[in-house]
């Protein structure tokens, strides 16, 4: 279990992360709306993993070669942000939750269960 202190620079990162992305000129993640649904660092701080999410699934792949890209610059300008003794390499992962969890709201209301509490 991370430490809180882990916990802070994670959520440190992931709202700088977020207001740096809006600031990106690439056109593949200018175009899309991306969500960075959590942040894990390793306790060493060396490597931060960044889940993100996607409105559009189609633009998925072309949006995250440009995270990727942008990378080195993101870390630059996120070092300059956060004051730690060494800046994270980012790691983008796609995270599905979101669809996955919508998928999963559809099955359930397709068989037509009632879930009112209601069993007077």
């Amino acid at each position: 279990m991370p430490s809180n202190r882990i916990n802070r620079i994670n959520d440190e990162i992931q709202k700088e992360l977020s207001s740096l992305l809006r600031g990106l000129k690439d056109p593949r993640v200018q175009d899309t709306m991306i969500s960075i649904t959590r942040v894990d660092t390793t306790a060493d701080l060396r490597y931060a993993k960044v889940y993100v999410s996607f409105l559009e699934a189609d633009r998925a792949k072309d949006a995250l070669k440009g995270l990727r890209s942008a990378s080195g610059y993101l870390r630059r300008e996120l070092g300059r942000s956060v004051q730690l003794r060494c800046t994270p390499e980012l790691v983008w992962e796609v995270d599905d939750s979101i669809t996955y969890g919508a998928h999963m709201l559809k099955l359930i209301s397709s068989l037509g269960v009632n879930t009112d509490d209601d069993e007077s």
